[in-house]
This record gives C-alpha cells, structure tokens and sequence, in this order.
C-alpha cells in the first residue's frame, strides 16, 4: 500500500514537473522578462477599463467652436527665427587627416542619431576620419539594422564632404579593427572610458595621442560622449548641420512616408477597399490636402514598469509590473520609494492612451480629427487603446494605411518603423508625444527648426487635473487650454547643459527677417 502511495506521488511529481516545464511555451508572456512590447498576462486577464468616466462622457458629447478648430489648425506665426546653416562659416576640412575615427552608437533610432551628429563633432575637432558609424543591435526591440539600413549614406558623405572626411569601411590595413575584435578584450585602439558630455579638451588630451600612435581610434561605448556646452562655434553649427541637412532617410522609407502622409491628407472616403484582405489603397486622382495630428504614444511594458505608476489595472496589474521592474533593474529604480499619488503630483507619470486623448479632446481637436499614432505596441493592447479610439474614430498607423506589400521592407525591423514614425512626424500639422523621451525631444528641435506647430502636454498639470475624480467637462477643459496657451511651439532658448538637438536655438539659427 505504501509503495502504491509512494508510485502515485511520483507519478504527481512527474506531472508537475512536465506541467512547469511546458507552461512558458503555452503563455510566454508570463515568463519571458524581454517580452516587452507585449501585455502580460496579469494585465490580460484584468484588462483596464476607462479611469475618467465624468471627463470621457464630457469630451464624448462637447461641441468644438469654428474659433477653437481654427486656433488649433493654424501655423505658427514667424517668431523672429530662422535656420542660418546654409551662411554658416564651417573651416573646410584639410588635406591631411591625423587618422581613423570608430564609434559604436547603442540605444534606438533618436539616441543614435544625436550620436551620429556628436560623431562627426568630434572627426572635426581631431581633424580625424570618421568611419560611417556602427549601430549596435538595439538590446531592447533587437534590431540589427546598420546605418545604410536606415540612413542615405552617399547623401550623408556629399553634404559633409566640405568640412569632415568620411569613409564607408577602413582601408584593409586596419580591417582588424571590428565590433567583435573590441569585445573580445582590453584593445589599445579603444577607448572605453569616455565621461558623459565630455569636453573638446578631453578629446585631444585622450584620443589624439592614440590616433598618433595607432592612425585609428574606437571609441564604446559612445552614446551622449559629447558636452553641449563651450564648444567652438564652428562645430555647434557643424552638428546642427548633420541633424538637419546630412541625415536623411534611405529612399524606400522616404516613400513609404509620404505614401501615408498623402492617405492622411485625403478624407477618409477618398479611400477603397481592395480585394488584398481588405486593406486600403489611396484613389490614383486624389489628392491629399486635408491636415492631420501625430501622437507619439510611448506607453510600452518598459515605460509603465519604470514610472512606478498605477494605471488602472488593478493589483494582478501591478503584481505583474512589480514582478517585471525587478527582473530587468533588480528593483534600481528609485520612483518605487514613492506612492502614486506622489509621482503624479511631480508629473512623473506617463500618460495613458486615455488621458492623451481626453487632453486632445479638450484642446479642440474633434472626432473629425484625422490622427497618426506612431508607437510600438502598447502594453495592455487594444483594452488599453479603445478609449482613444472612441475619442478619435479616424485613428490610423503604418498597418491600417499601408498594405502588407507596401510594408515589406521595414516590417519587423524596429528602426526602420521607426523611422517611418519619424518621417511623418517631420510633415505633420501638428505634433504631440504622450510623454518624453528621445522622440519627443528630436522632434522639440526639428519642429523648431521648422516653425512647426508641436504640443508640449503640462505634465504637473494634468497629473493634478486626473488625480480630481469630481471635476466636469467645462473646468477640465479651460485649464487645459491655459494651461498649454503657450506650449505650442513657442520659441525656446537653450540654456546650459540642455541638448543643441532639443533646443536649436541659438546654435542653429539666427534672428532675422523671414
């Protein structure tokens, strides 16, 4: 009897250990920690559900005056302005170069491209040749696309030919000189040790000796290595000159760009339904004129879990962020010793896809609106986003206005989608990012650049304004507009240690008549 009982607990045992094995092949999301674009499955089984029902029922039934849309709409007015590369005095680059210059760029699409404009800052500075940059494989969405994947690299070269020598691979006496020969030990050519904003004088005491010794230097990692503060002039404007003229996206996702930037400009009845599963090609004789919004909506499994904030989906939804926080930063994240009540008092929280959505309603944009949501997935998946859609029924991405064929060759390449996002972003009426981040803050400065109207949402302010579960309609919506009368795309001086790549001026540009 005994050894039927112990049989019948080993056979339990056997059970249960197969059951364990196999449960993260049939629900992965609950145990993959990089799994991040994705909801998990806490947040599936309790899916959030609206949190502002008296301000959603307002927005739902408000009547938007011809005054209000033609404020919203308009352009912003010259400011006093304007770019001032094309009359820039950068020296020309000499005849001889003091060597090679290597950098390895981490992080996504924005964080690369402020590592490229630094890159060929520092080539100047040494009076060095800079290789076209390596892109490391993004950790997070982990894309593998080069700079020639992304970026038009013979367009790149041409417009810097004047000022900096480039070249697209190394002479083959230093073609030993490799991403994987560099991460296989300590290397005399690399330098590993480079300070954050690190100053001009630090590149010539450190880096030029080595390019004296060896003709070559890599530098890794190489994110932010650079000061925005005294900095000859010269290669202020240089910079600027290689954020706003020298990168430009290769051709098919220019194309792919204006393709929907043209969908987004025509009526939504200017569309047809093709035979190709329903999806929709814009009429040859169309053309789009109308006008449209971007919403950079940053809200993935790593933003939520970073904040600390509660967003509405109960404990399994906070057992499941709190679980994921400590599996990827070991609990490093300091907003935890503080209550969500207290992070969103100091604007500190993400905005939801609601609450961007109420804040857009209540600024004056309609149903009407045609707007382009540039986002990865969204954590909590179309539960999270159903509020927005019902604010803005005329929501559209890169998969509702582009065809599977259309979309070929940026699909599942996370930097080539967003670039994609990028590029619409460029040619939008109006801009607004839900929280910030390098996205937000590339198109702060491009826009500017621009004179482009960009919507910079008052954080502190609308974290006050949810956190009131009595307020109505009409008081949430003039504080709304106070509170953003000038976050529209005002000018914006930048002040010491702020980036030249969110705040252009006055490195990029000059006062003066338009």
């Amino acid at each position: 009897m005994k050894l039927q009982y112990l049989q019948t607990q080993a056979q339990r045992a056997a059970f249960a250990g197969i059951f364990v094995i196999l449960l993260p092949s049939f629900f992965p999301n609950l145990f993959d920690p990089l799994g991040r674009a994705y909801p998990s499955m806490f947040s599936e089984w309790n899916a959030p559900s609206p949190k502002h029902i008296r301000l959603l029922e307002g927005a739902l039934h408000q009547q938007i005056s011809e005054k209000q849309q033609s404020d919203i709409w308009s352009p912003l007015t010259y400011q006093g302005w304007k770019p001032c590369l094309d009359s820039a005095s950068v020296s020309l680059n000499p005849e001889k170069s003091q060597g090679y210059i290597q950098v390895f760029l981490d992080g996504g699409l924005n964080q690369q491209r402020m590592g490229i404009c630094d890159a060929v800052a520092v080539a100047k500075l040494l009076n060095a040749t800079l290789v076209i940059p390596h892109l490391d494989v993004n950790p997070v969405w982990q894309d593998s696309s080069s700079f020639t994947d992304i970026f038009d690299v013979d367009h790149f070269i041409e417009v810097l030919q004047d000022e900096v020598s480039i070249v697209k691979e190394l002479p083959s006496k230093f073609a030993w000189s490799t991403r994987e020969y560099y991460a296989t030990g300590i290397r005399a050519t690399r330098i590993k040790t480079a300070p954050v904003h690190a100053s001009a004088k630090w590149y010539l005491e450190n880096v030029l000796p080595m390019l004296n010794s060896h003709g070559i230097a890599a530098i890794a990692p190489f994110s932010h290595r650079l000061a925005f503060d005294n900095l000859p002039k010269e290669i202020q404007l240089l910079r600027c000159k290689v954020n706003f003229q020298a990168l430009a996206f290769v051709p098919h996702i220019r194309m792919l760009g204006d393709t929907l930037v043209q969908r987004l400009r025509s009526p939504p009845n200017a569309k047809i339904a093709t035979k190709d599963e329903g999806l929709h090609e814009k009429m040859e004789d169309e053309i789009g004129s109308g006008k449209f919004i971007v919403l950079h909506l940053r809200f993935d499994k790593d933003m939520a879990a970073h904040s600390a904030c509660d967003f509405g989906g109960g404990k399994a939804e906070k057992l499941a962020l709190a679980k994921y926080r400590q599996v990827i930063w070991q609990g490093r994240v300091m907003k935890t010793q503080f209550t969500n009540e207290e992070l969103r008092q100091q604007g500190r929280c993400p905005l939801t896809p609601e609450e961007i959505g109420l804040l857009l309603r209540a600024l004056g944009f309609n149903n009407d609106t045609r707007l382009y949501l540039a986002s990865h997935k969204v954590y909590g998946g179309e539960a999270r986003v159903s509020t927005l859609r019902k604010l803005f029924p005329l929501m559209e991405d890169k998969k509702s206005l582009a065809s599977d064929k259309e979309r070929t060759e940026v699909e599942g390449k996370a930097s080539l989608l967003a670039a994609v996002d990028y590029y619409v972003s460029m040619h939008t009426d109006v801009f607004i990012s839900a929280s910030p981040g390098n996205m937000h803050n590339a198109m702060l400065g491009y826009r500017a650049y621009r004179n482009m109207k960009t919507v910079r949402p008052n954080m502190v302010l609308l974290s006050q304004l949810f956190l009131n579960e009595t307020m109505e309609w009409p008081e949430f919506q003039q504080a709304i507009e106070t509170g953003h009368k000038n976050r529209q795309g005002q000018i914006r001086v930048r002040k010491e240690m702020q980036s030249i790549y969110t705040y252009p001026i006055p490195d990029c540009m000059c006062q003066g008549h338009q």
